[in-house]
């Protein structure tokens, strides 16, 4: 079994404690995490704290080196990381897994070379020259869960590092062994201290966003975690992004070809077996078209492999841990409780492993918990609506504001309903669809600030204005 360890200053550094990671799947021991303690924390900081001090006046052509360095590496090393990852998180190989969610980070951590943030000329007359410049934070502190921890570590780490200041970083307790392998991995092409990682449990994170050495902390997580991160983070007015949880709704127009899309609409649902924030997690369908897209998406879940991701042809994976599981069976019970009708799926599977089916469930509305709240597991609510103007409100009602979608064949008047959802993102005929350059953010209680393109990369600096009085 390979020893994992925390990797302060660019040196592997081993903890006292240990704590076992268990393969979702079989329950087998995957690896022991290092537990770190306050002392390790510190020892972090005051490395990343010590190379900020010549990363941040770092030329912008060696920055941009290091994310291609980053992505190259990551390249190199993607067979390991990916069965890694699939063994410790549960999605599989295939599919839209680990080998896709590897792809994903060489993707932004290259991305990231391309993007600029040149000074600012705001005057230049004869009385005076005003530029406005950017400048990196300090240490920044990167917290991540437990659903894509290498992509979304990447989303954090590498803008922070290509706008010049280092990393502390955090990853979920539940799966830590792939981002301590993949730090380890970059570290091979960054200079000491510019990227350092600790795990440990979550007392870890409050030290982290309390420390008065770290000027940013971006998390993705909970909504209830993210309000705690933030006033933690309120003693030295560190900057924050947060990406908090979503409740994506889909509204699925009576003109939509079901045959044409459901199996898009079904991927934008049950993306890593429904556990991805900007996933569809209530789906409003059109009385006229109601049953044709239940029975349509319900051959398309029957004939979807769930199992362990490292066997051939798998595309779905288990539940990542026991307390996502125990919520998901939870809400299922609850929707039948209250007169829902499940078309397939709901009942826990046989055998070790998390596992729980690809569930959709008819004949629910919103007032139940399994619409009403955030499920983050292979179930789908299928609501039946009648009047879009009344199914707008309802999909708008809510805490949550990350992203939503508009299902139509026509395009324009799917666009016009997309721009009143209440959400960061709007999709029209797609769903979860990102990329590197465009910026992603959610409103209400799904968060704060922006992730990704120029905007993303500025949310790691401060401005700085320059005035030259010429007179």
């Amino acid at each position: 079994m390979a020893s994992y360890s925390l990797i302060i200053d660019g040196r592997n550094v081993a903890t006292t404690e240990t704590t076992d990671i268990l393969n979702p799947a079989t329950m087998e021991l995957v690896g022991k995490a290092p537990v770190a303690t306050k002392a390790d924390l510190d020892a972090a900081v005051a490395a990343a704290d010590r190379a900020f001090q010549s990363w941040s006046r770092e030329s912008d052509d060696r920055r941009k080196q290091a994310c291609l360095d980053m992505a190259k590496v990551l390249e190199d090393n993607m067979g390991e990381l990916s069965r890694l990852l699939t063994m410790e998180q549960g999605k599989p190989l295939e599919g839209m897994g680990s080998g896709f969610e590897l792809g994903a980070c060489m993707a932004w951590a290259g991305a990231q070379a391309s993007f600029e943030l040149p000074v600012k000329v705001i005057e230049d007359s004869e009385a005076q020259r005003i530029e406005l410049h950017r400048k990196p934070l300090g240490v920044v502190a990167s917290i991540t869960p437990w659903n894509w921890p290498l992509m979304i570590a990447i989303w954090h780490i590498v803008p922070a590092i290509r706008t010049g200041n280092t990393v502390v970083l955090k990853p979920s307790p539940y799966t830590p062994l792939s981002t301590l392998r993949m730090v380890e991995i970059l570290n091979a092409v960054l200079p000491a201290g510019v990227l350092n990682v600790v795990s440990g449990t979550d007392e870890l994170g409050q030290w982290m966003t309390e420390h008065d050495a770290i000027k940013k902390v971006v998390f993705t997580g909970s909504c209830g975690t993210g309000k705690k991160v933030m006033q933690s983070a309120a003693g030295n007015l560190k900057r924050l992004t947060l990406e908090l949880g979503g409740n994506d709704a889909a509204i699925v127009l009576p003109d939509t070809d079901v045959g044409k899309m459901a199996e898009k609409i079904f991927g934008g649902a049950f993306i890593n077996s429904g556990q991805t924030c900007a996933a569809i997690k209530r789906l409003y369908v059109h009385d006229s078209i109601y049953d044709e897209m239940c029975a349509t998406l319900t051959k398309i879940a029957e004939a979807t492999p769930v199992g362990n991701g490292l066997e051939q042809g798998i595309l779905m994976g288990p539940i990542q841990n026991k307390m996502q599981y125990d919520k998901v069976v939870g809400l299922v019970e609850d929707a039948k409780a209250n007169g829902a009708r499940i078309l397939t799926g709901g009942e826990p599977m046989e055998g070790p492993g998390y596992f729980y089916p690809l569930t959709l469930v008819a004949d629910i509305s919103d007032g139940t918990r399994l619409v009403d709240e955030e499920q983050f597991g292979p179930v789908l609510p299928i609501i039946r609506y009648s009047d879009v103007e009344e199914v707008l409100e309802r999909a708008n009602n809510s805490e949550f504001g990350l992203s939503g979608s508009v299902w139509s064949s026509d395009l324009d008047k799917a666009a016009e309903l997309a721009k009143r959802l209440e959400c960061g993102t709007s999709w029209v005929n797609v769903h979860a669809a990102i990329a590197p350059n465009v910026p992603m953010g959610g409103v209400k209680s799904s968060g704060m600030g922006v992730e990704f393109g120029e905007e993303g990369l500025a949310e790691y600096t401060d401005i700085h204005v320059i005035s030259i009085d010429k007179t």
